[in-house]
């Protein structure tokens, strides 16, 4: 009996690393679609046209993304990923770009937290202007 309990212990430890490791190398997509109305806090200018979209895979660490924008009330000065709810405000933990244009892409590594965050929802998008620098648009990043 003990040597049934001592395989199948080592057979359920090789299955978690075997799922373990195909998890670090599976690749996720992630969108968000960027809106005034989505800022927090509003913006000291309003842009209610403005618009982007945020299109990002993640495999294993590794964040390619794409952001798209129009309508802002001027260039856009900076663009990050911040970790918050929806509707709250929270830190830059990923920048993208600054100054940026519509259609830029890049690529960067992501730490563990923010992995964790990604799959939990609790990242988003904005992006700056000189009229609103603390956001003209934003987007709540979502599996997808």
């Amino acid at each position: 009996m003990k040597k049934l309990v001592v395989s199948i212990a080592a057979g359920a430890g090789v299955l978690l690393a075997a799922a373990s490791l195909s998890l670090a190398g599976s690749k996720r997509t992630w969108t968000a679609a960027l809106t005034a109305g989505q800022e927090s806090p509003n913006q000291v200018v309003k842009t209610p046209a403005a618009h982007g979209q945020f299109k990002a895979t993640l495999s294993g660490n590794t964040l390619k993304w794409t952001l798209t924008f129009a309508k802002l009330s001027g260039p856009a000065t900076a663009a990050h990923i911040h970790m918050a709810a929806r509707g709250k405000s929270g830190g830059v933990v990923v920048p993208l770009c600054g100054p940026c244009t519509g259609g830029q892409t890049g690529s960067t590594a992501v730490s563990r937290s923010v992995i964790a965050a990604f799959n939990k929802h609790e990242l988003y998008v904005n992006v700056d202007t000189a009229k609103n620098p603390d956001g003209e648009i934003r987007g709540q990043i979502a599996a997808g």
